[in-house]
């Protein structure tokens, strides 16, 4: 029996579920979201989505809950949206944004430019005497998650100095350096 998957997802106000052949469609103020859900069964009845499987197969079983917070994920994003900040650490890292063109100088010999989704929007804030900060912003979880991921790739934050690209509020472990 899964918990989650039985907990019933509440629809906000100006948000629309409409589910047609297992493809579950959701709108809202912010955007449009689409998903295919094959093995478990969706009803939207008195304002909430209900994740429901037909029989207790392995499968079923393993998607249900997967499911309902995918939904819920859906739900919450065309509403309120997500966001994702990272944050730059280490001498001469800079972030600037020009659009969807996001540009790092993060140590290497030439400037990391990418170019972002049109569903992701960015912003940089560069305060003197703090670390700049990018903030990606998308109704979209797992799209602000995939490009937050690509971006801290570029410079993982290392455990010594704590130099690189982290997510703001993550606690790095560090490690003690040589003794002498």
């Amino acid at each position: 029996m899964s918990r989650i998957g039985n907990n019933p997802v509440v629809i906000p106000q100006g948000v629309t579920v409409d589910i047609k052949d297992g493809v579950v469609t959701v709108k809202g103020k912010l955007g449009e979201l689409s998903q295919n859900f094959d093995s478990v069964d969706i009803k939207v009845e008195d304002g909430n989505v209900m994740v429901t499987r037909s029989s207790d197969t392995k499968d079923q079983k393993a998607k249900h809950g997967l499911y309902r917070s995918l939904m819920r994920n859906m739900i919450e994003g065309v509403s309120k949206g997500w966001t994702k900040q990272l944050e730059l650490v280490g001498v001469g890292y800079r972030a600037s944004n020009q659009g969807q063109k996001l540009e790092l100088a993060l140590g290497f010999s030439h400037a990391i430019v990418l170019e972002l989704a049109p569903e992701v929007n960015v912003e940089t804030v560069s305060e003197k005497g703090k670390n700049p900060i990018i903030k990606l912003t998308s109704h979209d979880k797992q799209l602000v998650g995939q490009v937050a991921a690509k971006i801290r790739g570029f410079r993982r934050p290392e455990p010594y100095k704590g130099k690189g690209i982290k997510f703001v509020g993550e606690v790095l472990r560090r490690k003690a350096g040589k003794s002498a």
